[in-house]
């Protein structure tokens, strides 16, 4: 046996009472058990005051605080929000005149186009990709970059929500740039040149995606502006977004707008390195909060819209 270390003495530990410890968890922060036949909001009372259950609920109360004064409440979106179906949700939060601005990339175009046109979106990469077939989607290409082009300078949002908007198409009213048109709320497209199946189709424009584009930028710098008190969510962008955001956070600051207390969010099944430090932490360093809620998109954005219709009056 080794005699230099022997087991140590426990005879001097100190101890205290668990009653005087500050402890991080109580019992009257507990779940309560879900009763068949209960209404929404008494799930909602039921979720644990911990974690993440209780981030939802600081969320939906800063939306809904955010609305009632008048401030202003934004979401940046990417496309897999409307490939699983959550459309209807923020059109409906759109309407309730809950959310004031959105901002999307370049793929929601390319969805949001596909599910009012067809009322079917996103293609099998996997077997397309082999073919060359893949974005090759014909209405996609010409139609997008038709709108496109004739509406430049009136941004990419506009321009494509104003031709959906006034077609035929037999899902339009599944479409939010479409709802955003018809409702006179700002919905900003922010694309990166060849990160979409747009680009590679013979009718694309540069000069006129690059104008419309930026159009957007500067109408969604209008938009960060007035965030003061209010809420930005980003929900589903893990590069594209969180850092459009980050640089028409600092170009309004520049411009001496303040915008130093507002709420960040992102939602995202994977919390990634762009959207923690340039939504969630850097922007709201000093007297913001930011707060990340993980989980599927298509549970946990009906579940925080419900949380927020339960307030409305």
């Amino acid at each position: 046996m080794n005699k230099r270390f022997k087991p140590v003495n426990l005879k001097g530990v100190k101890t205290y009472s668990i009653k005087d410890r500050k402890s991080k968890v109580s019992v009257e922060e507990f779940a309560v058990v879900y009763r068949r036949g209960s209404s929404f909001g008494d799930f909602l009372s039921s979720l644990p005051a911990i974690l993440g259950a209780k981030d939802l609920k600081a969320v939906a109360d800063a939306v809904v605080a955010a609305h009632k004064s008048g401030s202003t409440v934004a979401f940046g979106i990417g496309g897999h929000v409307i490939k699983t179906g959550l459309g209807p949700i923020i059109i409906d939060l759109i309407e309730r005149g809950v959310i004031n601005a959105i901002a999307m990339n370049g793929s929601c175009v390319v969805h949001d186009f596909e599910t009012a046109f067809a009322g079917v979106t996103s293609e099998d990469v996997d077997v397309d990709l082999s073919s060359g077939s893949f974005g090759m989607a014909k209405e996609t290409g010409s139609l997008l970059n038709k709108a496109i082009k004739k509406d430049a300078r009136a941004g990419l949002g506009f321009a494509v929500g104003t031709m959906i908007d006034s077609s035929r198409f037999p899902h339009k009213d599944k479409s939010i740039l479409a709802a955003a048109a018809r409702l006179n709320v700002p919905a900003t497209v922010h694309v990166a040149l060849g990160t979409d199946i747009l680009h590679i189709h013979p009718a694309m424009d540069a000069a006129a995606t690059g104008v419309a584009s930026m159009t957007d930028f500067r109408r969604f710098c209008s938009v960060v502006a007035s965030l003061e008190k209010g809420v930005y969510i980003n929900l589903g962008s893990a590069v594209i977004l969180p850092e459009v955001f980050l640089k028409a956070l600092t170009l309004v600051r520049n411009l001496g707008h303040k915008v130093d207390d507002f709420t960040a969010v992102n939602m995202d099944f994977i919390q990634h390195y762009r959207p923690l430090t340039n939504v969630v932490r850097r922007p709201t360093a000093g007297k913001g909060r930011g707060i990340r809620l993980t989980g599927h998109h298509e549970i946990m954005l009906p579940l925080l819209a419900g949380a927020i219709i339960e307030q409305l009056p």
